[in-house]
């Protein structure tokens, strides 16, 4: 189990802020100084998922994350055409909403991780300044990403039954099966995801937020080129036994981007940064030191 202690639902839902996001009400959270690290969450779960990792993060940098549209203690608008791109001009007005409008560096999970490629092929477009990039596990090449047996329901002709039948229970089996072997959730880490994710309806939505699968496939070319000249440092930390973006997604990274930069957890799934917080600091630290070490040695 992770030495690093987190923090209780009920208190970082206490210190949550709102703003508005194109009429729609988003939470977002706040802390630190220093250099902006904006944190991107993952599908089906919320900005929660990086508890463990908020504390130590805002000892150093200035970090910043929401609960995306359609997601956690956020607006979660039914009949909503819910978009990767979507998502990613929310974290732009976010970041303007906070006065932030130099270099942001990413950490991104999951389902952020496409908002995080979106962001970088806008970096590449002149249209927002990205200074580093870290993916946890997550799709970024569609070819690589095997979805679970709910996500492939939930895009089906039964995605609308099958999103309001999700319950507590199906929840758990879901985790329980991305989830490393030795490092399955708690039952109080599934009663938080849970109260996230049914907050104000939030399974009436999900077969709309799963669209994001085939907007993955939509976009693979235009994000695969940016995360290829972007000029911007990469580095993916990923759980290897993860049977959706495991070791498999690593192996086609390292295949497609020049000069690849990864860290396989072995024996962690999905989520890292919930499975094993303290390895995901190391190596992203370690990830911020050399960048820091080399921008020296250039001013030099």
């Amino acid at each position: 189990m992770t030495a690093l202690t987190g923090i209780a639902l009920s208190q970082w839902r206490a210190e949550g802020r709102d703003f508005n996001f194109q009429w729609h009400r988003i939470r977002y959270w706040e802390a630190g100084e220093g250099e902006p690290l904006l944190l991107i969450h993952g599908f089906p779960t919320a900005a929660w998922d990086w508890h463990y990792l908020w504390r130590p993060l805002a000892e150093r940098y200035r970090v910043i994350v929401c609960d995306m549209l359609g997601f956690g203690d956020s607006a979660k608008p039914r009949g909503h055409r819910y978009s990767l791109l979507e998502q990613a001009d929310l974290q732009q007005h976010l970041l303007a909403h906070l006065g932030v409008d130099g270099p942001v560096h990413l950490l991104a999970h999951d389902y952020g991780d496409s908002v995080a490629q979106e962001l970088l092929a806008r970096h590449c477009e002149g249209r927002g300044p990205i200074a580093s990039c870290v993916f946890l596990n997550g799709g970024l090449f569609p070819e690589t990403h095997h979805p679970v047996r709910v996500q492939k329901l939930l895009l089906g002709p039964l995605g609308p039954i099958v999103a309001r039948m999700f319950n507590r229970d199906r929840l758990a089996q879901g985790l329980t099966r991305v989830f490393g072997p030795e490092t399955p959730p708690g039952e109080r880490e599934i009663d938080a995801f849970w109260s996230l994710l049914s907050a104000h309806g939030g399974p009436a939505v999900m077969h709309r937020l799963i669209r994001y699968i085939p907007e993955r496939r939509q976009q693979r070319e235009r994000w695969l080129a940016a995360m290829r000249r972007a000029a911007v440092p990469l580095r993916v930390i990923d759980g290897a036994l993860d049977p959706v973006s495991g070791a498999h997604m690593v192996r086609r990274y390292e295949a497609l981007i020049e000069r690849p930069d990864c860290v396989l957890l072995e024996g962690i799934g999905h989520y890292p940064q919930i499975e094993a917080p303290d390895a995901v600091l190391e190596h992203y630290l370690a990830f911020r030191a050399a960048l820091s070490t080399a921008a020296a040695s250039i001013a030099s």
